[in-house]
């Protein structure tokens, strides 16, 4: 007993001193001096090669040496670029399994040209001097100066991809799991550890039955040695005897050393989650922290190109541009493009002090009811134009209808984007049959009417005297007509050849709007409003879209017409160009960009608006607007700036002057001005609207039923009233049938405008000119050069299918010089007689 008792107290020591003497296998230690032995010669070799790994201009002085045990290595290498420039020199940095190359030293701080994973390379030499390291479709050649140094790089480089290979399959070994700490890893936690604690219980059951048998088992054992048995028989019940206590003991520490190691388990994972909730948070303010630089880094380089000082300073920063200008010439083919910065306002805005400048003669308060005539901050003249005078008019014209103010849920229907898209990369948008799965319940008329949703900006326009203060209110007007796109991704559906839409407001808002469908190939729809509060506009709009596979743009063509009554005053302006990205893969979003020149043909004002692109580089807020009003002598008289899809401030110019010449060479102006007034701010979106497909106020009325609206108007259009409702399979079959049906109609004109021209060249409208090209005497001028298309030709008024427009004809326009299609009368006047037989049945 006594013996066996010994044996056992020292078996837990016994137990410790021999797992210690085993080599740890996750790290590949050995004990004794054979480890010793090993990491001193990896940190000779490494050491070396860290002495000796290649300098300025091929030597080793530029190479800067690694700590002992360590795996970073530096120096200079040549690596091939391309058959034009040859082998380059480059500085390369060998850390934590990652190769990574810089054109200078210096360039470390901010820009690495490639990386390269060593974990998954492969390492090859070709000769004495030359390596090639390989990963999938990337391959580096590089050139020593020296087998020597070659031979450094090469023992540097498997090194350190050995130990990158160790610490990926460690990590793999691990759960790997990136995400923040959720609640469901916490409950999953507990459970393990209840589970543990239930098994602890059950061992502890288990020694409690192995104790009492045991000591039973003893007794017995006990007993047999007091009888008088053979001594031979005696010392083996001994041996036994021992054995079993040996076994309890040995039950016992088992028991304690789960408990032991339960506790330690729970210790430590809180000490694990804790350090890795630290880790993460680091991660992230790591990232914020470098997009922070990138950004500065990149507002610096051009606060450096354009920014004014002594010629010292000018002189070098000038210099360091233009040597790095000259650096990016020897880029190679590992060089990663991002998108282009965009360029540098033309003109810089300062704030005066309102209190040494008076208006002089300027009358935006009157059209703003009767401000004071100091342009002051606590003026408020635009802001409070534009909330008061609107709020007073909603009193003063409510409507006498009530309108809707919610549609239908857009049903959740999933569709496979890129079995629709692939085959459609370099078409035309109208040419593709889209399913209603992209469309939103408006038609594209319907959207185009939806630009006066801000037509309270024009009556304003109307009051005022000064054509320089009415151009901000146009101004305004014509971003405005953007806010509403900002959510809107779906497309519309492409109206019908002879589709119309009215919208007829005469007697809450004082306008009534006309559209009608005048082309089908190219699309193209005719657009005339008329307000009986002294201002009229028209327009048509032709639609050209390419689908870039990224992106899709749209270009609307075609001039925007606006009229005063009163005063003549005629500007005219066009549409930017609208993107829509992520049509493959992420989340849709839509930018504007481009300028818009607005021009008022009677005063020869001008304005200028640049709608800047987004860039995530850039330090500018998004969708930003910025334009200056000038009048026909070019002299500034207001700065427009804003954003497209929330607010527009105009800010009068009370002097101006020329500032530096920026490294484009262009010359800024600084415009001094006073403070900005607010001239539109964007209504806020109805409750639920992003269950509403992101509709106005506005946009949800536009498709409400009416009656006494032409039997060509949208409200009327079968598939998009379906896809309103949310039947989207119904919707489908009935947008083929109307396709399918206007592709026949289209074939008759072909087949009747064939037999006309065979029978003489005389249009179906009595032209007399063919069809294919405009032939002798021409009133408007046309074929004087040569011959004129038949759907430019203005007594035929037909577009190449030979469709004749119902409300609108083809003239031309006499400030643009362009044929347009102009309202002609005739509608409201059929409305009123519910005379339609004019109208072709396209439904």
């Amino acid at each position: 007993m006594g013996k066996a008792a010994a044996l056992c107290s020292g078996s837990t020591r016994g137990l410790v001193s021999l797992l210690s003497a085993v080599p740890c296998l996750a790290c590949h230690e050995l004990p004794g001096s054979g480890r010793r032995a090993m990491s001193n010669e990896a940190a000779a070799a490494t050491g070396a090669g860290s002495r000796g790994g290649g300098g300025g201009g091929g030597g080793s002085a530029g190479t800067a040496p690694a700590a002992p045990g360590s795996d970073t290595y530096k120096g200079w290498l040549f690596k091939w670029t391309n058959y034009l420039k040859g082998y380059q020199r480059r500085w390369f940095v060998l850390s934590n399994g990652l190769l990574s190359y810089y054109r200078t030293q210096a360039e470390m701080a901010h820009t690495c040209r490639g990386t390269i994973n060593l974990s998954t390379a492969h390492i090859d030499t070709e000769d004495s001097c030359n390596i090639v390291l390989s990963n999938g479709g990337r391959t580096y050649h590089l050139k020593a100066n020296s087998e020597v140094e070659r031979q450094r790089w090469v023992t540097a480089l498997e090194l350190a991809k050995a130990k990158a290979i160790r610490m990926r399959n460690n990590q793999s070994d691990d759960s790997g799991d990136e995400e923040p700490a959720s609640q469901s890893d916490k409950s999953e936690l507990h459970g393990t550890l209840k589970t543990l604690s239930s098994k602890l219980e059950d061992l502890s059951t288990c020694n409690d039955l192995i104790a009492k048998h045991g000591a039973a088992l003893q007794r017995s054992l006990s007993e047999l040695e007091n009888l008088k048995l053979p001594a031979e028989s005696g010392e083996k019940i001994k041996a036994v005897n021992e054995r079993a206590t040996l076994f309890r003991i040995t039950s016992n520490a088992m028991i304690n050393a789960c408990r032991d190691f339960l506790d330690l388990a729970e210790t430590h994972s809180r000490k694990w989650q804790r350090a890795l909730q630290y880790e993460r948070e680091q991660r992230i303010r790591l990232e914020e922290t470098i997009e922070q630089l990138a950004k500065q880094h990149n507002s610096l380089e051009r606060a450096c190109r354009g920014a004014p000082g002594s010629a010292g300073s000018t002189g070098t920063a000038k210099g360091s541009v233009q040597s790095s200008k000259g650096e990016a010439s020897d880029e190679d083919e590992e060089t990663e493009y991002f998108d282009a910065m965009e360029d540098a306002p033309a003109f810089i805005t300062v704030t005066a002090d309102p209190k040494h400048h008076r208006r002089s003669g300027s009358n935006l308060s009157g059209a703003s009811e009767g401000h004071p005539e100091d342009w002051n901050l606590e003026d408020s003249v635009f802001e409070s134009s534009n909330q008061s005078s609107y709020n007073e008019s909603c009193k003063d014209l409510l409507p006498k209808k009530r309108r809707r103010t919610r549609i239908p849920d857009k049903p959740n229907y999933s569709l496979n984007l890129w079995s629709i898209m692939k085959n459609c990369i370099g078409k035309e948008l109208s040419k593709i049959p889209m399913p209603v799965n992209f469309n939103e319940p408006l038609s594209m008329l319907q959207r185009l009417t939806e630009d006066l949703e801000y037509h309270e900006l024009l009556d304003k326009a109307v009051k005022c005297e000064s054509s320089t203060e009415q151009m901000c209110f146009v101004a305004a007007f014509s971003v405005s007509s953007y806010s509403t796109t900002v959510h809107r991704t779906a497309k519309p559906f492409n109206p019908l050849l002879g589709e119309t839409y009215e919208l007829d407001r005469l007697e809450e808002f004082g306008f009534r709007s006309l559209c009608e469908q005048v082309s089908h190939h190219p699309p193209a729809a005719a657009h005339h409003v008329f307000s009986k509060r002294g201002w009229t506009l028209w327009q048509e709009i032709t639609i050209a879209s390419k689908f870039r596979g990224k992106y899709l743009s749209i270009m609307p063509l075609g001039a925007i017409h606006l009229e005063f009554h009163s005063s003549g005053n005629h500007y005219v302006w066009r549409k930017v160009t609208s993107t829509v990205h992520n049509i493959i893969v992420g989340k849709l979003w839509i930018d504007q960009s481009g300028e818009i020149e607005i021009v008022n043909h009677k005063s020869k004002d001008k304005c200028q608006l640049k709608f800047t692109p987004y860039s995530y580089f850039s330090r500018d807020v998004p969708r930003k607007v910025t334009g200056v009003v000038s009048d026909a002598d070019g002299k500034a008289h207001y700065v427009m700036s804003g954003t497209w899809d929330e607010k527009m401030e105009c800010s009068k110019i009370v002097h101006s002057s020329h500032g530096s010449t920026s490294s484009e060479g262009k010359q800024k102006t600084v415009y001094q001005t006073l403070s900005p007034k607010v001239l539109w701010k964007k209504y806020p979106l109805p409750e639920n609207a992003e269950n509403m497909y992101f509709f106005s106020d506005l946009a949800l009325t536009l498709n409400e039923p009416e009656e006494r609206v032409a039997p060509t108007d949208s409200r009327l259009r079968p598939d998009q009233r379906l896809m309103e409702s949310g039947r989207w399979d119904e919707a489908n079959v009935e947008k083929q049938r109307l396709e399918e049906k206007q592709r026949a109609v289209r074939r008759r004109r072909e087949a009747e405008a064939v037999e006309a021209l065979e029978e003489g060249g005389m249009g179906r409208d009595g032209c007399g000119m063919g069809w294919r090209g405009c032939r002798g005497e021409n009133p408007a001028g046309f074929g004087e050069e040569g011959p004129t298309p038949h759907h430019l030709c203005p007594r035929a008024g037909k577009d190449y299918e030979g469709y004749i427009p119902l409300w609108f004809e083809r003239k031309v326009d006499p400030m643009t010089g362009e044929l347009i299609c102009a309202y002609k009368g005739g509608y409201w006047e059929a409305k009123d007689k519910q005379d339609w037989s004019v109208c072709p049945d396209i439904f």
